[in-house]
């Protein structure tokens, strides 16, 4: 009985001569990958227990979550990762070098029978060169980086064989969501496809990435194709050692075959939360879209980039609409560069960044906002994977298209005139009553226990850090407050409402963002009293309607911490409630009073 190439790959890994669905084997890895996103665990992992790296020649670092190194706790990830590597003598790719697991190929740490494994899901799109990649957990990473092996169980085998010949219109991206549309998200779910047939011997290496980025959501291990002469020219020229492809044993044992007629294929997309759940393009109801993206594992490639080039060439993209495109890798980017298509995309009114997962991950260009509509090249369109928004996967053709009509659509549907959306402005009056309303009875004497930090310059940073500037909901706001603030880090969880925050000189110096007042609005603060604040910090306060005052010193008043004090604002009289004494500080003055009376600078008057 022979072995399908999943076997034959996995048990020339191994110590034995043939294995068989459902045995477990250690296999040797030839390629160990770590991401930003959980190297840094794998390197805590390594250091915890005492491990070293079993070769570092097969062992390196990809950083493409966050190329753009926006993000403070990747960043610090990232840094962790490289000092390791130096001491290690381990290969980073750093955030200028676009996507680990493209990186593999392009750099010849794979090839056809060899086996990978990284941080991230879907190594399995290493099928497109017949090696098998997997995805797995920062331990088994930092496992494999020890001893060069990990336990696998084997898989069974899928057999599909395409036949016939594409309709013209269809993309490899289509074939992909045809065949999630077939089997969905769990017919195949664990099992390791192996594509066959006339469609697929003609397919580039481009086209094959696309489809075996996409084994993930159909639920399966892998799919594997077949190396053509192409791919194998294409690997023997990158290998780092020698190879002989794997090709299935004629009387291989596969638990499903199925022939696919892919001549009755059609452009399709996935609808939104569920990439199997997907609708031809043409049977959609027009569609309005806010922005699209073409990037990702899935179509990052200098192919997806020539056809996104092509429907966008002397067109802008439509009114009210933001296109992102971001190239797999620095090769293909600068492949773009030189055949000129960044000035296509440029001109067409694209973002362009530089290499990297993009909108599949937080760190760069494609994430979209609450009630945003998103096509996307993307692979995933969970809730949340690329943003708060709705997303749409699609070929490039399709979101190149999209992005140009302003709707879902057809390279041959593109309309003269693209759909332009006209946006109401204003306050819904509701809205500003209800403002108006928490404006009203606005107290002249406050009350409250004391939180006593006798620091100068606090800045905002320390206030409400600028990691979690992209919060605009106040009522969010209050559990970062003072989380960078050393000795304080738990205030939010601490402070009750009604808290008086008593603080030194130049509260608040630093940024301008608003946050930081707002964050102890939504704790229910009800002042800070310094002995001085920083002008913009003051002036935010003030216009928020958020009491800040002024005062030399409390030593008349033996302020302590916890101590509960009153404050008439309007007099400046301050009342130890422990112990009675009193003081004056600097009361409001008349424009901050008038401010604060009408709920705020923007209130009525």
């Amino acid at each position: 009985m022979g072995m399908t190439i999943t076997e034959k790959i996995i048990a020339a890994h191994s110590r034995y001569e043939t294995v068989r669905p459902g045995d477990i084997v250690d296999i040797i890895i030839d390629a160990r990958a770590a991401r930003d996103f959980g190297g840094a665990n794998v390197v805590k992992n390594l250091n915890d227990y005492g491990l070293r790296v079993d070769d570092p020649d097969k062992t390196l670092f990809t950083f493409d979550c966050n190329p753009t190194g926006s993000d403070q706790k990747y960043a610090v990830n990232q840094h962790l990762c490289r000092q390791y590597a130096r001491n290690n003598g381990i290969k980073v790719y750093d955030i200028n070098a676009g996507i680990g697991t493209h990186l593999l190929m392009e750099e010849g740490y794979v090839w056809p029978g060899s086996t990978a494994i990284s941080t991230d899901s879907h190594a399995n799109i290493l099928g497109a060169v017949g090696a098998f990649g997997q995805g797995m957990g920062d331990m088994d990473i930092a496992a494999a980086w020890n001893s060069g092996r990990v336990w696998f169980k084997v898989p069974g085998s899928v057999r599909l064989s395409l036949e016939g010949t594409l309709p013209d219109s269809v993309t490899a991206k289509d074939v992909i969501l045809n065949l999630l549309g077939i089997y969905g998200a769990n017919t195949l779910l664990g099992y390791s496809i192996e594509l066959y047939g006339d469609a697929v011997d003609r397919m580039s290496l481009d086209e094959r990435i696309t489809i075996a980025s996409m084994a993930t959501e159909m639920g399966a291990i892998i799919i594997l194709f077949p190396p053509s002469p192409e791919i194998l020219e294409y690997c023997r020229e990158r290998a780092r050692s020698p190879f002989e492809p794997v090709y299935a044993d004629s009387d291989a044992v596969y638990q499903l075959s199925d022939i696919i007629d892919v001549s009755t294929f059609v452009p399709m997309v996935s609808r939104p939360g569920e990439p199997h759940d997907t609708v031809g393009v043409k049977d959609m109801s027009v569609t309005r879209i806010d922005s699209a993206f073409i990037g990702s594992c899935t179509n990052g490639r200098i192919e997806d980039m020539r056809v996104t080039a092509e429907i966008l060439r002397g067109k802008k993209v439509a009114p009210g609409v933001v296109l992102k495109i971001v190239p797999a890798t620095d090769a293909v980017w600068k492949q773009c560069l030189d055949e000129g298509l960044m000035t296509v995309f440029k001109d067409a009114g694209a973002l362009v960044s530089n290499a990297g997962c993009a909108g599949c991950a937080a760190g760069q260009v494609g994430q979209n906002g609450k009630g945003e509509v998103t096509v996307s090249t993307g692979n995933r369109n969970f809730p949340g994977k690329q943003g708060q928004g709705s997303v749409f996967l699609a070929s490039p053709a399709v979101v190149a298209s999209s992005a140009l009509a302003g709707y879902i659509t057809t390279p041959d549907a593109v309309p003269a005139t693209p759909i332009e959306t006209h946006y109401a402005t204003g306050q819904p009056a509701a809205a500003a009553a209800a403002r108006q309303s928490e404006a009203s009875d606005k107290p002249v004497v406050i009350k409250g226990r004391v939180w006593l930090i006798e620091r100068d310059n606090i800045d905002t940073d320390m206030i409400f850090h600028n990691r979690y500037l992209a919060i605009t909901d106040i009522r969010e706001m209050g559990q970062y407050a003072f989380d960078n603030l050393e000795g304080y880090k738990d205030f939010a969880k601490k402070a009750q409402a009604g808290d008086i925050i008593v603080a030194g000189k130049n509260f608040g110096s630093g940024s301008s963002r608003q946050q930081a007042v707002d964050c102890f609005v939504s704790l229910g603060i009800q002042a800070v009293i310094a002995r001085s604040f920083g002008a913009i910090y003051e002036r935010n306060a003030i216009n928020a309607a958020f009491p800040v005052l002024t005062c030399e010193s409390f030593e008349t008043v033996d302020l302590k911490d916890q101590d509960v004090i009153s404050v008439n604002l309007l007099t400046g009289e301050i009342i130890n409630e422990r112990n009675g004494m009193k003081t004056l500080i600097n009361p409001f003055y008349d424009a901050q009073y008038e401010i604060y009376k009408r709920g705020g600078l923007l209130g009525k008057t």
